[in-house]
């Protein structure tokens, strides 16, 4: 019996995510999706990972897409999902370690919901990369995400315990006053920023 993953409601990359996981563990799967870029999402994944692939529509709005994996499970190899991901940020190739600049609380400009929605949904996917960024740098006010009511605390706390060393800019942190707020990663100068950046294989900045 195929396994049954229903990611209705959740934001991209979760549900192609959600599927790699799956699949990688079952022969085959189902996964319910409320979006056509999960849809094209997972097809890029069933044919990455050699699944057949079917998808049908149950209703308005909602497809069903099942799963078979047709030979050995394939284990993506290192920067893989990313470049399959629709809503992802591809990082280039690979030439030295990675580090991530988050120079906004907000991803792009225009509309600052839509903006939160994208940071969120960022900072959640660099969770995904394989291998992880070296570093993440937060300055100006993308140091607002490395506080106590931040939307991606957790997912910044979790990349410090995954070994990501996180650089918050002092200089903004104090214009902001925001010192006693400060709650994933560490008080960091524009001297050891500078050269993080001058080091750095890749920068990739949301």
């Amino acid at each position: 019996m195929p396994v049954n993953i229903d990611s209705r409601g959740l934001a991209c990359p979760e549900p192609v995510i959600m599927a790699k996981k799956a699949i990688e563990e079952n022969e085959q799967i189902t996964v319910l999706v409320d979006n056509d870029m999960a849809v094209e999402n997972i097809r890029r994944l069933a044919l990455k990972m050699a699944c057949s692939f079917s998808v049908t529509e149950r209703e308005a709005g909602m497809w069903e897409i099942a799963l078979t994996r047709t030979g050995a499970v394939a284990h993506l190899p290192p920067g893989s999902l990313e470049d399959e991901l629709s809503c992802a940020v591809v990082a280039g190739k690979e030439t030295g370690p990675l580090v991530v600049v988050l120079s906004d609380n907000h991803m792009g400009r225009g509309d600052d919901v839509l903006g939160d929605i994208l940071i969120r949904s960022f900072v959640h996917t660099l969770l995904q990369l394989k291998p992880l960024p070296y570093k993440v740098i937060c300055y100006n006010s993308g140091v607002k995400l490395a506080v106590k009511d931040s939307t991606v605390l957790d997912d910044l706390q979790q990349l410090e315990k995954d070994g990501v060393d996180i650089l918050v800019c002092g200089t903004c942190v104090n214009y902001f006053e925001i010192g006693d707020q400060v709650a994933a990663g560490h008080i960091s100068n524009m001297y050891d920023i500078a050269e993080t950046m001058a080091g750095a294989g890749r920068l990739m900045r949301p």
